[in-house]
């Protein structure tokens, strides 16, 4: 017979911890309280969430800037280098080292609140790959448990969550969990699919990557909207993954800050630029060419490539083709791959294969970077995309300042953002890449002139006249 008494007690806790769990969880979305200010209930709050670098992801601030510049709150949250501490709560953090710092326009605005996430503690960091796989679920739930409370309890109910992707695993989960709790409408921003990243480590047929792959469909299937940066990947999402939402192509386009500049300011900048400095009359004259490339040094990058290019270019340049120009190639960004690729420039160097070219890497400021791409001749795209329908921003920003553009066009979205012969040119291969270095740099620059112009006339669409009428409209900021 089943004694009701002696249930008791264990009804009243199972009760007493579920009442507990009910009442800490976050507030709700459209349930004002009678404290609510009237400004409160009618501004348009979103939240922002990036489980990576705010400084890295310019994507992720440009949307930040956007909504405010139309009178929306914000509320960012990712990683700015700062350690975070649960115990002693710094809701709002606008700084961080000198490798990450937020945009200064962020840091400024009054509208935007950067909320830090707690960084991983260095054990948990590894490129070794049987590493990763021990440590991955511990880091797994210090991220899941990170976001969870900054976007619970550390910052305001909104309306709408605006999460980048990838990384996937645990944004997607907590982003799902989090909308439907707090009455939130959840967009997905795709930068690219987080498990054809993964397979570059790990390898296509891993496990864990079909489960990424997996984990990436269901936790994406719902979202109310998804914003995407090519029209390949919009398809995708479309007819492969079958997703519920609105699927909107918002492509990335500069910010003001990548401009065109006259012969004058060029001069000057060369000049005063540490990398450049010992070279600027030769850059000026056209004795020498200034090549830029930019790389975060991921194995979705591979810069041998550019090496052997370049190898290959300098030896043709004493050689056969004596009239070719110098090279001046300046690598921009910071990575886990750098020092191996700098290893291998002082081997080239002393074994005399890059008599016709200087190389140099650089870490800029935002304001600087943007200069160096102005000045420069020619911009280099090694990116070789994962999944085949992302693109790499940095071309549109060297589209932006007007900077010709050669890239590995290997892959479905590439046509998208540079055209063949109007904007840049493409290669597939280390003699693809020197050949098209020949031609550019020879003594006929008609060509790269002419590749300037088209560069000059695709950045002239800027950010505001891209994510105006497609972003702004769907959060109805924009009419």
């Amino acid at each position: 017979m089943f004694d009701v008494e002696s249930w008791l007690p264990l009804a009243v806790v199972v009760l007493t911890f579920f009442s507990i769990f009910l009442l800490s969880l976050p507030s709700t979305y459209g349930a004002e309280s009678r404290f609510t200010s009237a400004r409160a209930k009618t501004e348009l709050r979103v939240q922002i969430a990036v489980l990576g670098d705010i400084g890295r992801s310019p994507r992720i601030q440009y949307h930040a800037l956007s909504i405010a510049k139309h009178g929306g709150m914000v509320d960012l949250v990712g990683y700015t280098g700062r350690v975070f501490s649960f115990p002693k709560v710094s809701t709002i953090i606008a700084h961080g080292p000198k490798d990450s710092a937020v945009h200064p326009d962020i840091q400024s605005c009054e509208r935007i609140k950067v909320h830090s996430l707690p960084i991983s503690p260095k054990f948990l960091r590894t490129d070794n790959r049987l590493m990763f796989l021990i440590l991955a679920p511990a880091k797994v739930l210090l991220q899941t448990f990170g976001l969870y409370y900054a976007l619970g309890y550390r910052t305001a109910p909104a309306k709408w969550l605006l999460v980048q992707n990838p990384p996937t695993i645990p944004t997607l989960l907590v982003a799902q969990f989090i909308c439907f709790i707090r009455n939130t409408r959840l967009i997905i921003d795709w930068h690219n699919f987080g498990y054809s990243i993964l397979a570059l480590k790990l390898g296509p047929t891993h496990p864990l990557v079909r489960f990424s792959r997996l984990f990436e469909q269901v936790f994406s299937a719902r979202a109310s909207a998804h914003f995407v940066v090519s029209n390949a990947m919009a398809r995708q999402l479309k007819n492969i993954w079958h997703v519920k939402g609105l699927v909107i192509p918002l492509h990335d386009r500069p910010f003001p800050q990548f401009q065109p500049i006259n012969d004058s300011q060029r001069r000057k900048f060369l000049a005063q630029c540490p990398e450049t400095a010992a070279f600027a009359g030769n850059i000026v004259s056209g004795k020498m060419r200034l090549l830029v490339s930019s790389t975060s040094w991921t194995p979705d990058e591979d810069f041998s490539l550019l090496l052997d290019a370049l190898i290959s270019y300098s030896e043709l340049a004493s050689t056969t083709h004596p009239s070719l120009p110098d090279i001046l190639a300046i690598i921009t960004g910071k990575g886990p791959h750098k020092d191996a690729f700098l290893w291998r420039i002082n081997l080239l160097e002393k074994e005399a294969k890059l008599g016709k070219v200087q190389i140099r890497t650089a870490w800029l400021s935002s304001e600087n970077y943007a200069m160096l791409l102005a000045s420069a001749d020619l911009g280099v795209s090694l990116h070789t995309s994962s999944s085949g329908v992302d693109l790499p921003m940095k071309v549109v920003d060297m589209l932006g300042a007007g900077l010709p553009v050669v890239g590995w066009d290997k892959f479905e979205a590439w046509p998208e953002l540079v055209h063949e012969g109007v904007n840049g040119r493409g290669f597939r291969s280390i003699a693809g890449l020197s050949d098209v270095l020949v031609d550019l740099f020879g003594s006929d620059t008609s060509e790269l002139q002419s590749l300037r112009h088209g560069a000059t006339l695709e950045g002239r669409r800027r950010w505001d006249d891209e994510w105006d009428p497609v972003a702004g409209k769907l959060l109805e900021l924009v009419e």
